[in-house]
């Protein structure tokens, strides 16, 4: 039997992502015996604190620091563990989950590269114009730079 192809999946903690992710489990995933990928999650987790940082000086730093950096590892650890309750729900069981920390468009696609993926899937935040041009589209850069094919799920689930 020839190895399965790589479909990474691109997670972080909007609701987006989360629904792209279910969508991702249902449509490629829904009989896991006979997927045709591995599955591999990963997620990019802010150095925030490293930037914040630059700043701060005193005797208070170490401790503001431990305290950023421990609400981030906690946060992360709530992405994975969500990630892994949707995957057991759906019956997907053999699932690789990947942190990486820094900027997430890099991460991201030095995953694909890393992980020789055929696929990366993520979900897309719904920004507007505007929105998007200000902040940057994670996305929309994956889908240019990413060495494999890119699916963007979108909720068109009307908005409650």
């Amino acid at each position: 039997m020839s190895e399965k192809s790589v479909l990474i999946f691109a997670i972080d903690d909007s609701d987006h992502s989360f629904y792209a992710l279910e969508w991702t489990l249902d449509h490629y995933f829904g009989s896991p015996s006979t997927s045709q990928f591995k599955l591999v999650i990963i997620h990019a987790k802010s150095n925030a604190y490293a930037t914040c940082s630059v700043g701060m000086s005193g005797p208070g730093r170490i401790d503001v620091l431990t305290l950023i950096e421990t609400d981030i590892k906690r946060a992360v650890d709530k992405v994975i563990e969500k990630a892994k309750e949707l995957c057991k729900s759906k019956g997907v069981t053999n699932v690789s989950y990947e942190v990486y920390e820094g900027d997430a468009r890099n991460i991201i696609v030095d995953a694909v590269e890393k992980q020789h993926a055929t696929l990366l899937v993520m979900g897309s935040h719904g920004y507007g114009a505007f929105k998007r041009a200000v902040l940057g589209s994670v996305s929309d850069y994956c889908s240019h730079h990413a060495n494999c094919s890119v699916m963007i799920v979108k909720n068109n689930k009307p908005k409650k």
